[in-house]
C-alpha cells in the first residue's frame, strides 16, 4: 500500500478540505477526477479532486463493502482498489451519461467494480491493484464497530451513512463560517440544540453561560437553524443534477436519519 495520508476521525484529509471547496458541486469533482487525458489536467489537481471525494464518502462505501459481507481487509482493499481506480483509469470521464442522484451514481459503480474488476483482480494477487489511497482500518473498524447489528440490509445501511455524512459536512461548514465571524462561542453553546442532542440546554441557561439575554439566545438559535437549512439544502443540490429532486432527497435523507 501507498503511505498517502489517511482521514481523520471525521472523515476528512488533513488540509485538504475547507468552505472554499465545499462550494465545488460534487459532479464537478467526478469530471475533473475522472479527466484523464493529456493536456486536460494534471495529475495533482485530479488526485485533489478525487481526494475531496474521498474524504467525504470512503465511509460509507466502506460500510456497504462490509455489510455485503466482506471482511476488515478485503473491504478496506475493495474501496482502496474502487477509488484508485475511479482516478486511474478515466472511468469518470463518461461520468455525465450517467447523472442523476450522485450517490446512486457511486453506489452504481461501486457494486459493478466489486461484482468484476475487483473479482479478476483479486483472484491474481490480494492486493493486486496498487492503492493509490491507503485507508486506516483501524479507524474504519473502529466506526464500524459502533453501526447497529441489528440493521444487515447493506443499502439502506449505505444510505443512513450517506445521510450522515452529508449532516456532518454541513455541520463542519457552518460551524467554520461561525469561527470566521468570531462567534464561535454561540456555535458551541447552540450545537446541541441544532443537532437535537439530548443533552442540550434550555435557552435560559444557555443564556446564562453567555451572559447575554434569553431572548438574544432564540434569535441565535433561529438564525443558525435557518443558516444550516440553507447550507444543508445547498449540499444536496450539489449532489443532483435535476433541481426537482431536492426535496425528495431532503425527505429521503430525513428517513434515512430516522430509520424508517
Amino acid at each position: 500500500m501507498s503511505s498517502a495520508r489517511s482521514p481523520t476521525p471525521s472523515g476528512r484529509f488533513p488540509g485538504e478540505r475547507g468552505p472554499a471547496s465545499f462550494r465545488t458541486t460534487h459532479w464537478s469533482l467526478v469530471n475533473r477526477a475522472g479527466a484523464h487525458a493529456a493536456g486536460e489536467l494534471q495529475s495533482a489537481s485530479r488526485r485533489r479532486a478525487l481526494g475531496s471525494l474521498l474524504e467525504l464518502y470512503w465511509y460509507p462505501v466502506y460500510l456497504y463493502a462490509r455489510r455485503k459481507g466482506n471482511g476488515a481487509e478485503d473491504a478496506r482493499d475493495l474501496v482502496q482498489a474502487f477509488f484508485t481506480s475511479l482516478l486511474e483509469s478515466g472511468s469518470l470521464a463518461q461520468a455525465d451519461a450517467q447523472r442523476g442522484r450522485f450517490r446512486s451514481f457511486l453506489l452504481t459503480s461501486f457494486s459493478h467494480f466489486a461484482t468484476n474488476q475487483w473479482h479478476h483482480d483479486h483472484a491474481h494477487k490480494r492486493g493486486g491493484l496498487q492503492a493509490s489511497f491507503s485507508l486506516d482500518q483501524a479507524q474504519a473498524e473502529a466506526r464500524y464497530d459502533l453501526e447497529p447489528a441489528q440493521e444487515q440490509d447493506a443499502e439502506r445501511i449505505f444510505l443512513r451513512s450517506w445521510a450522515q455524512t452529508l449532516m456532518e459536512t454541513v455541520l463542519l461548514h457552518v460551524a467554520a463560517e461561525y469561527q470566521e465571524k468570531g462567534k464561535q462561542e454561540i456555535f458551541e453553546a447552540l450545537k446541541p440544540i441544532l443537532v437535537g442532542s439530548p443533552e442540550s440546554e434550555s435557552y435560559g441557561k444557555i443564556a446564562s453561560e453567555l451572559d447575554v439575554s434569553e431572548g438574544a439566545v432564540k434569535v441565535a438559535a433561529h438564525r443558525l437553524r435557518r443558516r444550516f437549512g440553507e447550507v444543508l439544502r445547498q449540499e444536496i443540490a450539489h449532489t443532483l443534477t435535476d433541481p426537482a429532486d431536492l426535496e425528495d432527497e431532503i425527505r429521503g435523507l430525513f428517513s434515512a436519519l430516522s430509520g424508517s
